[in-house]
């Protein structure tokens, strides 16, 4: 795993880590299970304090992007990211299948839309 931090950004070092592992997973180039290195092993190739890479790493456990266990180290969480690409294509195939449904209950493009937009705005209220 490459990561680079750089050190005279405003951004705290822990911050970079936390999204350039953020992107490896939602990228697809770390999948579930993947070890990462440990939190001595990844200062040590950075040239950071530990307290660092053990601070990106509670924030990443914490989002849900990995599992951190004594014993089995640091790994991708089963439920972490599904990659954007797998993902778009998942949420097309479901509208896909949504739009299809309505036109066979005889709903017009406009309602259909219409509709869409009532269901987001209600959901993202409650959110």
């Amino acid at each position: 795993m490459e990561l680079t931090v750089d050190i005279a950004s405003p951004v705290p070092v822990y911050e970079q880590i936390r999204a350039q592992v953020t992107e490896l997973v939602e990228s697809g180039t770390l999948r579930t299970n993947t070890p990462l290195p440990s939190v001595r092993q990844l200062a040590a190739d950075m040239q950071i304090a530990p307290g660092t890479v053990a601070r990106a790493y509670r924030e990443l456990e914490a989002s849900g992007m990995v599992v951190c266990s004594r014993w089995a180290g640091t790994r991708v969480a089963e439920v972490a990211f599904v990659p954007r690409t797998e993902r778009r294509q998942r949420v097309d195939e479901a509208v896909a299948r949504m739009v299809s449904a309505a036109r066979r209950l005889g709903a017009k493009d406009e309602e259909i839309e219409a509709s869409d937009g009532r269901i987001l705005a209600r959901q993202s209220q409650t959110r």
